[in-house]
């Protein structure tokens, strides 16, 4: 189905596979209001706060194990990390099964859990929150999920609308203000299409085309040349793209120049971390354009940490795990037996986590400090580092 591609195309076909994180459908969240108006359990400061970690061990696949496991070690490592706080981790395996899942949290607040961290699977997560969600006990899922979020359920991924939200503001104080959204025809595509629309109309700018691609190769290369016209006739100072490193981007990257889109002169933005395959790097249609990234100081810090302590790095997202910990470290250690509800969780103040600055918002979702970079030859570079505190440049 291949056999009639641009040759440059051909070239970087070897790139493209078609990986797509997969979004599990959610039930609608459940509110969660207890004792006094307060949303999740009241602790007692002064001993041992019981949190559940919920991980994907368990599960027939040995990728779940090795991620269960670090995960684990994450959550260790942040305990190891307190000062003056006492956390009893209790560890529960819930595979894959959403099912499994809502059993398990039930168990893990039957034997005393005030908070449950994770699980990982959107579906997973949301089966647990619901689970819990009338024992009044809050969940700090690892999804990134944002259909799940809401009630008592968190989501620590990071979002495609934070993401949305930097590039956007960065680029707006640049000068641009139009854009055309390219998005793949598949449920993340969906959700960054409607990530970066709002983020556009929050910063005061102007969706001028929505265009989609099917997600095969020869879909991209078909419907490039109607996209290319799209932006060009809205007057489109920017090109914003859902597609991943992995999957959509490398075609993407190639076929919009060849179909007279010129990224010299139209910004390219993208909704993923370019950086991630270090092939994307040296795509021409890629130089120039504009993404995001965690703060990679407080990244290496986490890894060197990981890496002393396990004698191996961490899987991408133990940090996740890391994460949650300290949030919750540091709000049991202000003395407050409301540390847990939903209220002191979202403090805006926010706390230093594994990737940077970090908050958790009232509609479930959350908040992180992102650096913006661009590609120049062939290299990653800062243009905007990533913001220390909330309230300044970039939040």
């Amino acid at each position: 189905m291949f056999a009639r591609l641009p040759s440059a195309c051909k070239a970087v076909a070897r790139i493209f596979a078609l990986m797509s994180f997969v979004w599990l459908a959610a039930c609608d969240p459940i509110a969660l209001v207890g004792p006094g108006g307060k949303t999740g359990q009241q602790i007692d400061p002064t001993a041992a706060v019981q949190v559940a970690l919920l991980v994907p061990g368990g599960s027939d696949q040995g990728s779940d194990s090795f991620l269960a496991a670090n995960l684990e070690n994450a959550a260790r490592l942040a305990i190891s990390d307190l000062d003056g706080v006492q956390i009893d981790l209790r560890v529960y395996n819930t595979g894959a099964d959403l099912v499994r899942a809502a059993a398990v949290a039930n168990q893990a607040v039957n034997e005393g859990a005030k908070i449950i961290l994770g699980p990982l699977f959107g579906e997973a997560a949301n089966a647990a929150g619901v689970a819990v969600a009338d024992r009044n006990v809050n969940v700090l899922a690892f999804s990134n999920n944002p259909s799940i979020a809401g009630g008592n359920v968190f989501v620590l991924g990071a979002t495609f609308q934070n993401t949305a939200n930097r590039l956007v503001g960065y680029s707006n104080r640049q000068g641009i203000s139009r854009y055309a959204i390219v998005y793949g025809e598949n449920i993340d595509g969906e959700f960054g299409r409607d990530a970066i629309a709002t983020a556009v109309r929050n910063n005061g700018g102007q969706v001028t085309a929505i265009e989609s691609y099917p997600l095969s190769q020869q879909g991209i290369v078909s419907s490039a040349g109607r996209i290319a016209a799209a932006a060009k006739s809205g007057g489109a100072d920017a090109v914003f793209l859902t597609g991943g490193v992995n999957a959509d981007l490398p075609i993407l990257a190639t076929a919009l120049p060849e179909a007279g889109l010129n990224p010299s002169s139209t910004q390219f933005l993208g909704l993923t971390q370019w950086d991630s395959a270090p092939q994307a790097l040296a795509l021409p249609g890629l130089q120039g354009g504009l993404f995001a990234i965690p703060d990679q100081n407080m990244m290496n810090l986490f890894r060197g940490r990981y890496a002393a302590a396990y004698g191996d790095n961490p899987h991408p997202l133990a940090g996740l795990s890391y994460d949650g910990i300290a949030a919750i470290g540091a709000l049991v250690k202000r003395g407050n037996a409301n540390a847990l509800t939903k209220q002191a969780l979202t403090s805006p103040q926010g706390i230093q986590g594994t990737s940077g600055i970090f908050r958790l918002l009232p509609n479930g979702l959350n908040e992180r400090g992102l650096a913006v970079a661009t590609i120049r030859n062939n290299q990653t570079v800062i243009l905007e580092a990533a913001p220390r505190s909330f309230g300044g440049a970039g939040l």
